[in-house]
């Protein structure tokens, strides 16, 4: 098998289980596509939320069932990743989330690095960020939730288009429009990026890497703020106004969206003077706007798994 690494039969793994974790988004910081056929990308926002999967194998049943029974993707993840690995599939794949789903916060990506992740560890295999693309790939879109930074990534081709850098301090205090979008059908059905958007793209995908290198988080924000505004044709948010409002009232760096869901955000530095002063003020205006508010932090660069964790179990293993 192309690209396969020889692991373990089942027998030889026994009653062994493997834990995975991925974090989630809050939507993207930047999303389009760029000159030339198939070039559709985006940026995601990485949050301290998270998918945990653990993938119990057991040598005694070749049935391999989820758990919640709906998770249909992240059970056909964990018998592609089994296959590729050379283990025949048995026993119990259970997935936990604080990632509500068709919101726009990468729940069902999520769901499937984790499955792949959990695999990994359940084999005693270091699964590479490559290896999951080809396995994710078989599969759906997804965003680039593999690597641990930020991407600019191919999701509809499931590979990597640029390495952006560690994701920066930043609050985001988000609402949610209502509903549910189903990622797949939305990109299915989507209005044409035209020729003069796609250079658009490229200068904002250019421009944004050079905000992160240099931490020009001024930049960033009014970079996810035209984003948010060149979707609106695409995905229209009915808030996005008046959170822009929200904004520049509190001087927060700008507005980010789901470009496929229902949730804007009102993006804050982490390391501004005036932080907790400026949450107050925008979960306040949120709250009055769509009568609740949420508060997101970003994932640090060294936040590679939830604080709250059981990895001693013995014959466990523990993957992020």
């Amino acid at each position: 098998m192309d690209g396969a690494i020889t692991a373990p039969q089942r027998s030889e793994v026994g009653f062994r289980a493997g834990v995975g974790t991925c974090f989630g988004t809050f939507g993207e910081l930047l999303q389009g596509a760029l000159p030339g056929p198939e070039q559709d990308f985006l940026v995601t926002l990485p949050i301290a939320r998270w998918t945990t999967a653990v993938l119990s194998l057991s040598p005694e049943t070749d049935e391999l069932l989820v758990r919640p029974a709906g998770k249909h993707k992240a059970l056909r993840a964990a018998r592609i990743a089994l296959a590729r690995y050379g283990v025949r599939p048995g026993g119990t794949l259970t997935l936990t989330s604080d990632l509500p789903e068709g919101k726009g916060m990468s729940s069902s990506s999520a769901d499937l690095v984790a499955t792949v992740r959990a695999v990994g560890a359940a084999l005693g295999i270091a699964v590479t960020p490559a290896e999951t693309e080809a396995c994710l790939r078989q599969i759906e879109p997804t965003d680039g939730l593999m690597y641990h930074e930020m991407v600019a990534f191919y999701h509809r081709r499931v590979k990597l288009h640029r390495v952006l850098g560690p994701t920066p301090p930043m609050t985001i205090v988000g609402i949610d429009e209502g509903g549910q979008v189903d990622t797949v059908r939305f990109n299915a059905a989507r209005p044409v990026i035209t020729a003069a958007e796609r250079r658009e793209y490229r200068t904002l995908l250019d421009r944004l890497g050079t905000a992160l290198a240099g931490g020009d988080l001024a930049g960033v924000g009014r970079i996810c703020t035209r984003s948010a505004v060149l979707n609106q044709s695409r995905c229209h948010k009915r808030h996005l106004e008046r959170a822009m409002e929200i904004s520049r009232d509190v001087r927060a760096l700008g507005v980010t969206v789901a470009h496929s869901g229902t949730i804007v955000g009102v993006l804050i530095s982490g390391d501004d003077p005036r932080h907790a002063g400026k949450i107050r003020d925008a979960v306040a205006a949120c709250t009055e706007l769509a009568g609740a508010a949420s508060i997101d932090h970003t994932l640090e660069p060294a936040a590679a798994r939830p604080a709250q964790r059981d990895d001693n179990r013995e014959g466990v293993s523990y993957v992020d």
